[in-house]
Protein backbone atom coordinates (compact mmCIF):
# COMPACT_ATOMS: atom_id res chain seq x y z
CA UNK A 1 0.00 0.00 0.00
CA UNK A 2 1.32 3.44 -0.96
CA UNK A 3 1.33 5.98 1.91
CA UNK A 4 -1.09 8.88 1.44
CA UNK A 5 1.66 11.52 1.33
CA UNK A 6 3.55 9.71 -1.41
CA UNK A 7 0.35 9.06 -3.35
CA UNK A 8 -0.65 12.74 -3.27
CA UNK A 9 2.85 13.75 -4.33
CA UNK A 10 2.81 11.25 -7.18
CA UNK A 11 -0.67 12.37 -8.26
CA UNK A 12 0.52 15.98 -8.29
CA UNK A 13 3.49 15.13 -10.47
CA UNK A 14 1.31 13.15 -12.87
CA UNK A 15 -1.16 16.05 -13.08
CA UNK A 16 1.67 18.49 -13.80
CA UNK A 17 3.01 16.22 -16.54
CA UNK A 18 -0.43 15.91 -18.11
CA UNK A 19 -0.90 19.67 -18.06
CA UNK A 20 2.48 20.14 -19.74
CA UNK A 21 1.52 17.69 -22.49
CA UNK A 22 -1.74 19.59 -22.95
CA UNK A 23 0.18 22.86 -23.22
CA UNK A 24 2.44 21.40 -25.90
CA UNK A 25 -0.57 20.24 -27.91
CA UNK A 26 -2.20 23.65 -27.59
CA UNK A 27 1.03 25.34 -28.72
CA UNK A 28 0.90 23.13 -31.81
CA UNK A 29 -2.69 24.23 -32.51
CA UNK A 30 -1.74 27.85 -31.85
CA UNK A 31 1.03 27.67 -34.44
CA UNK A 32 -0.88 25.59 -37.00
CA UNK A 33 -4.44 26.95 -36.60
CA UNK A 34 -5.85 27.63 -40.04
CA UNK A 35 -8.02 30.55 -38.93
CA UNK A 36 -7.64 33.39 -36.48
CA UNK A 37 -10.56 32.05 -34.45
CA UNK A 38 -8.69 28.77 -33.93
CA UNK A 39 -5.71 30.70 -32.65
CA UNK A 40 -7.82 32.76 -30.25
CA UNK A 41 -9.45 29.63 -28.85
CA UNK A 42 -6.05 27.96 -28.52
CA UNK A 43 -4.70 31.02 -26.72
CA UNK A 44 -7.66 30.98 -24.32
CA UNK A 45 -7.19 27.27 -23.65
CA UNK A 46 -3.48 27.80 -23.09
CA UNK A 47 -4.18 30.49 -20.53
CA UNK A 48 -6.61 28.21 -18.69
CA UNK A 49 -4.02 25.40 -18.72
CA UNK A 50 -1.48 27.81 -17.24
CA UNK A 51 -3.96 28.70 -14.48
CA UNK A 52 -4.56 25.00 -13.81
CA UNK A 53 -0.80 24.43 -13.78
CA UNK A 54 -0.30 27.23 -11.23
CA UNK A 55 -3.06 25.86 -9.00
CA UNK A 56 -1.58 22.36 -9.20
CA UNK A 57 1.87 23.68 -8.33
CA UNK A 58 0.33 25.55 -5.41
CA UNK A 59 -1.30 22.37 -4.11
CA UNK A 60 1.83 20.30 -4.71
CA UNK A 61 4.20 22.71 -2.95
CA UNK A 62 1.69 23.91 -0.29
CA UNK A 63 2.54 27.50 -1.24
CA UNK A 64 -0.48 29.83 -1.48
CA UNK A 65 1.26 32.64 -3.36
CA UNK A 66 0.81 30.72 -6.61
CA UNK A 67 -2.96 31.05 -6.17
CA UNK A 68 -2.71 34.84 -6.20
CA UNK A 69 -0.74 34.68 -9.43
CA UNK A 70 -3.28 32.26 -10.93
CA UNK A 71 -6.20 34.57 -10.10
CA UNK A 72 -4.45 37.61 -11.56
CA UNK A 73 -3.42 35.68 -14.68
CA UNK A 74 -6.97 34.39 -15.20
CA UNK A 75 -8.40 37.93 -15.03
CA UNK A 76 -5.84 39.32 -17.44
CA UNK A 77 -6.18 36.43 -19.89
CA UNK A 78 -9.97 36.79 -19.91
CA UNK A 79 -9.66 40.44 -20.87
CA UNK A 80 -7.09 39.58 -23.52
CA UNK A 81 -9.32 36.92 -25.04
CA UNK A 82 -12.28 39.29 -25.17
CA UNK A 83 -10.12 41.97 -26.80
CA UNK A 84 -8.76 39.53 -29.42
CA UNK A 85 -12.24 38.18 -30.21
CA UNK A 86 -13.55 41.70 -30.61
CA UNK A 87 -10.62 42.60 -32.85
CA UNK A 88 -11.29 39.60 -35.10
CA UNK A 89 -14.97 40.38 -35.46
Amino acid sequence: MIPVNNFISLAGLVALAMLMVGMLLVFWRLAKGPTAADRVIALDLLSMLVVAFLVTVSIHTLETSYLDVAIAYACISFLGTVALARYIS
